[in-house]
């Protein structure tokens, strides 16, 4: 159990986020803030929604949540898969890969740029602004 410590204090602590997200209503402006960088530069930051889509998956309102985000949608899923098997290999005793492959980590940084100009381009703003 001791080496599973930290992949649960990690799933606990998200979980509790969640919670928290779930029933403090991210639409309601301001209620956590604001974007820094949609503040400095008046842009949709990839991340921007992403409290709402979560607020959004907590009630179980998946169309919502798409509109609001549709990378945290996209990305959430997978978040889940790797800490199930980061939780599974430190419960089965069997060593954590080294590091994360540095072309996927590449592949991730394009997506989520590529995402983040797109959604501030006009013509498609409709379907990925939040």
């Amino acid at each position: 159990m001791r080496r599973a410590r930290t992949p649960l204090l990690v799933g606990a602590t998200t979980a509790l986020a969640g919670v928290v997200v779930a029933l403090h209503d991210p639409h309601v402006a301001g209620s956590y803030g604001i974007c820094p960088v949609l503040l400095l530069t008046g842009l949709v930051c990839p991340g921007c929604g992403g409290l709402r889509a979560v607020h959004d998956l907590a009630h179980l309102d998946l169309a919502a949540a798409w509109s609001m985000n549709p990378l945290v949608v996209t990305l959430l899923p997978l978040v889940v898969a790797v800490w199930t098997v980061w939780t599974w290999r430190a419960l089965a005793g069997r060593p954590r890969p080294r590091s994360v492959p540095a072309g996927l980590l590449w592949a991730l940084l394009v997506v989520v740029v590529v995402f983040g100009v797109a959604r501030n381009v006009p013509a498609l703003a409709p379907w990925l602004a939040p």
